[in-house]
């Protein structure tokens, strides 16, 4: 199967780094124009050079420099995405962080942090581009996710809960988008390689090279082994193309077995 997305513009939070980043390289790659979103001015350069190295078929790549943690940011990054590349086709919630403890230590502003940049940003977002979606009778939407969406452990919060709220905002927007061509699905991640495993290894103290260091961790993974993001990113590109037409309300894990949750 040759999954393609000429012609479709992409708009992905988080998209400097990670997971983010890879979901944009195979979205170049297949043929899309991405505009990406990050905090950080030099970190998106360098994304945005890399991305360009693999888009084909005429992809254009743009930046924006926001923290959408605001409605107006929100509304912001939306106006200057279609600005340079058209309207937004694919819009992938990926921005955020890992934030857990214990329950009693969680003030109210690292809840209100949390949601505010997992779960009202995704709400903004999805609010502005889903009109032109519909009109247009075409648009897909996916929200990473991870699993403790589904399977919350102790210490968990604030994330566990901010993207099970995800979870069901994906659920009521595949439900009211269906008729219109409006496809909205999830993707639950488990350990994957990325930034944030990589500032884990930092703090580490066993004295461990990265390889060694991933190659322990992956030892406890069903697998064996510690996903790539270039996997995670090929069931996003699957979603995101015509490909996975007849796809919606899913929530996908993405996790080499980590889940015992369907």
């Amino acid at each position: 199967m040759n999954i393609r997305m000429d012609g479709r513009v992409a708009l992905i939070t988080g998209g400097s780094l990670g997971l983010g980043k890879a979901m944009a390289e195979a979205f170049a790659a297949a043929g899309a124009s991405v505009a990406i979103v990050a905090r950080r001015h030099e970190v998106l350069a360098e994304a945005k050079a890399a991305i360009e190295a693999v888009a084909d078929g005429g992809a254009k790549v743009c930046t924006v420099a926001a923290d959408i943690r605001t409605d107006a940011e929100c509304q912001r990054v939306t106006a200057e995405a279609e600005a340079a590349l058209g309207p937004i086709d694919v819009l992938v919630n990926n921005a955020g962080t890992s934030r857990r403890g214990p329950f009693l230590e969680i003030d109210d502003a690292a809840w209100q942090d949390d949601l505010d940049l997992k779960l009202f940003a995704a709400i903004r977002l999805s609010r502005l581009v889903i009109p032109g979606m519909r009109a247009r009778r075409w648009g897909r939407i996916i929200n990473v996710l991870n699993v403790g969406a589904k399977m919350p452990g102790a210490e968990g919060a604030p994330t566990a809960v901010s993207r099970a709220a995800g979870m069901a905002l994906m659920k009521v927007l595949s439900n009211e988008n269906a008729k219109h061509n409006v496809l909205v699905n999830s993707l639950h991640v488990g350990k994957i390689r990325s930034d944030q495993w990589e500032r884990r290894h930092e703090a580490d103290t066993r004295g461990l090279t990265l390889d060694e260091w991933y190659d322990d961790e992956g030892k406890s993974q069903p697998m064996g082994r510690l996903g790539l993001p270039e996997e995670f990113a090929a069931m996003a590109c699957f979603l995101a193309s015509d490909a996975g037409s007849y796809i919606t309300g899913a929530a996908i894990n993405v996790d080499g077995g980590l889940c015992k949750v369907v």
